[in-house]
């Protein structure tokens, strides 16, 4: 109920980005569909069916990745100060984030269903003259256990996903930090009590300076050992609204979830790791796929769609491949950053590397799988310029929502690290920097990272398509 009572009071970029959500599990739903239709025309070749099934791997993972980028980006299961009082603590926050998520990909599934039975003319009759009788195979009755446990993927992958990604975290070393944090407060304490028993002159057995004789005790007198602030341990060490017990970073999100104290302000995060590993899952894909073409004739895997076949090998270097560029992405941000405020910078070249780096790990990831998917997309297309594949429904469907869903991510990524660094563009205007620098560094920002990436993804692609192509 509470899920449904933040669903519904959402801000409409929220719910936009929701029904994005509910629009991509359709999608992957009907594909889902399609395999099982195909399945039920064909009874003979399992093996194929089998094969379009796996394909719809690539769509169902693409929509789980942007269902949880939603999640992570929703303001209505942010923490926030005094929830917890009231029972909704983080991990109460995460399971109505996930709830929000099934919800939304639920209500997709069910979308795909209602329209994949319109098509079979199981609603109102036979649609399009009956165009896709065939296809989804109209004249069999529909297995509806087996539709009902596909269209339960996308939810349920969705839901546990978001649920591991907003996890709480840190409890434990939070715990071990407050616990060594007392005992060091005691240890304090008691070795000033120790050093306050043998009283000298002026001093009382307690380590304080005592008052004269005759003059009463003031307001302005120091303080004892037992009321000495230790460092580490008064109320300025913990955020606003947050206690040694519970601290802020408890928070699932990656944004704070109480304003930034400027008198403590937040370690640096440090540089993404990773670099060579990808390069090294990079340089493993490419050579897969060279030996692969270089093989002989192998057997071929078919989309679903006519559209041409290809080598088992190709497939897995192509993967291979993707998956150095995605390990790349924050490692290569990083770098962009710090190449931005090399050489003597001024201000907006400072301004823009520092946002950078550390939005390095937000949209360095999904900065990655954009260039993934337009590396072996451009791939593609390079491979079969001439052969001209003819591409089915399946396939532009499968394309759309693979490509819809990665640029999708990235915008949302972009969008949460625009409202993640509001506080700190409030005090630069507040300090009097013009909205004409913000608005530079931003493009700024965008175009270093064009710069690099563009070239970094023509390179990949071609690199990816002269095997088969040579």
């Amino acid at each position: 109920m509470l899920a449904l009572r933040l669903a519904r009071g959402a801000h409409p970029l929220v719910q936009l980005r929701r029904l994005l959500v509910t629009a991509a599990a359709a999608g992957t739903g009907f594909l889902l569909l399609s395999t099982l239709g195909y399945a039920m025309a064909h009874p003979d070749a399992s093996a194929r069916s089998v094969l379009r099934l796996a394909w719809c791997v690539a769509p169902m993972a693409a929509t789980v990745y942007f269902a949880v980028a939603v999640a992570r980006s929703d303001p209505g299961t942010r923490p926030r100060p005094g929830l917890s009082a009231i029972g909704l603590g983080p991990v109460r926050l995460m399971a109505v984030s996930a709830v929000t998520t099934a919800l939304s990909t639920t209500l997709g599934s069910m979308l795909a269903l209602l329209f994949f039975l319109h098509l079979r003319g199981d609603l109102t009759g036979m649609p399009f003259d009956g165009a896709a009788a065939e296809f989804l195979a109209a004249d069999r009755p529909l297995p509806l256990p087996g539709a009902l446990t596909l269209l339960a993927l996308v939810p349920l992958a969705a839901s546990v996903t978001s649920a591991l990604v907003l996890r709480p975290r840190g409890e434990k070393q939070a715990r071990m930090s407050s616990t060594s944090t007392t005992a060091g407060a005691s240890t304090t304490a008691g070795r000033s009590a120790t050093a306050g028993t043998s009283p000298k002159a002026g001093t009382t057995p307690t380590g304080g300076t005592s008052a004269k004789a005759g003059t009463p005790p003031t307001a302005d007198a120091s303080p004892t050992a037992d009321t000495t602030p230790i460092p580490g341990t008064d109320s300025t060490s913990t955020p606003p609204g947050a206690s040694a017990d519970s601290p802020a970073s408890t928070t699932p999100h990656d944004f704070p979830a109480e304003p930034l104290d400027p008198q403590r302000p937040t370690v640096p995060q440090p540089a993404p790791g990773g670099l060579p590993w990808s390069v090294a899952v990079l340089a493993a894909g490419l050579a897969v796929e060279t030996y692969a073409s270089r093989s002989g004739p192998a057997h071929g895997l078919a989309l679903p769609g006519r559209f041409a076949d290809g080598p088992a090998g190709v497939l897995a270097g192509w993967t291979l491949t993707a998956m150095g560029l995605v390990l790349a992405g924050p490692a290569i941000t990083y770098l962009c950053g710090w190449l931005l405020q090399a050489v003597r910078p001024g201000a907006l070249r400072l301004l823009s590397g520092r946002v950078l780096q550390e939005e390095a790990r937000r949209i360095g990831q999904p900065l990655g799988v954009v260039c993934a998917v337009a590396s072996g997309a451009y791939a593609t297309a390079t491979l079969y310029a001439g052969a001209r594949p003819s591409f089915g429904p399946l396939s532009t469907l499968g394309a759309l929502l693979v490509t819809g869903c990665t640029v999708a991510t990235l915008v949302t990524a972009a969008v949460e690290a625009k409202h993640a660094r509001a506080e700190t563009t409030a005090a630069l205007l507040r300090l009097g920097a013009p909205a004409t620098m913000l608005r530079s560094a931003a493009l700024l920002r965008a175009g270093a990272l064009v710069a690099v990436f563009v070239p970094l993804t023509w390179a990949v692609a071609e690199l990816a398509a002269m095997p088969l192509t040579g």
